[in-house]
């Protein structure tokens, strides 16, 4: 028999070693946020798979986190994302103001006994659909085989996928090759990465909480007042507006 090549793992198209995690081939959107990115295979969401947020159930910090990508994703191309089976009506003004355009945003809401398997076919199909940039599911009683079906879909279509689903199931096993544990505090969010593709997160990753946050866009809101008021009422007035809503803003933290 002849000599055996030489054979270099690093030689094969498509693979990648497990220490090389953060420049692993993979479609991604940038979260805008640069300290998650840093944590994420490919520097951001990825494209082809299903991102599975766990988060407390009275918690509602899932806007905080995704708004700068959505607000990316949708003004880079066109088409629309899907919200399937939200809780809470979204606050389009927060949106709108974050860079979210309101109007590409299309809400499912199933109703009845099979809400929850119709909410799973629902994110199915919008994944399916051409006209489908992103999709964000709330989907608390899914089953697994449906999580499965839900992977499969968004890695075939390259479409991206997040679905949200509470904390307890962070014990539980999952298709999602992305799993991101959300720990909403007083002044901060701590982002706990439980899975990825590579070795485990060793620290958790923490943005800024929404009442600084709020805080901020107050105090932007009251300039921008101010200085469309002035050419007609003066400066005195204005001033007193500013303040009213500083005040507020000063009462968040």
């Amino acid at each position: 028999m002849g000599a055996a090549l030489p054979f270099f793992i690093d030689d094969l198209p498509g693979v990648w070693r497990g220490d090389a995690w953060a420049q692993a081939p993979q479609r991604a959107v940038d979260t805008g946020h640069e300290q998650l990115n840093a944590q994420l295979p490919g520097g951001g969401w990825p494209l082809a798979g299903m991102t599975e947020l766990l988060l407390p159930i009275h918690a509602h910090c899932e806007w905080r986190l995704l708004a700068p990508a959505l607000a990316r994703l949708l003004a880079d191309s066109s088409g629309h994302a899907v919200l399937v089976a939200p809780p809470l009506e979204p606050f389009m003004p927060a949106l709108q103001a974050a860079g979210v355009p309101v109007p590409r945003l299309c809400c499912i809401r199933p109703v009845g006994s099979g809400a929850a398997m119709a909410a799973a076919w629902a994110c199915e199909q919008a994944l399916r659909c051409r006209d489908v940039r992103a999709v964000l599911a709330w989907l608390p009683q899914v089953a697994t085989q449906s999580l499965r079906r839900l992977q499969l879909a968004a890695a075939q279509n390259q479409q991206l996928l997040w679905v949200l689903r509470p904390e307890g199931a962070r014990a539980q096993a999952s298709p999602a090759p992305l799993r991101l544990w959300l720990q909403p505090q007083a002044d901060r969010l701590l982002i706990h990465v439980i899975k990825r593709r590579g070795p485990s997160a060793l620290h958790p990753v923490a943005l800024p909480g929404h009442a600084a946050l709020l805080a901020a866009v107050l105090r932007g809101q009251a300039q921008r007042r101010q200085q469309a008021q002035a050419a007609t009422w003066g400066r005195a007035r204005p001033q007193e507006v500013a303040h009213a809503v500083a005040g507020l803003a000063a009462a968040l933290h």
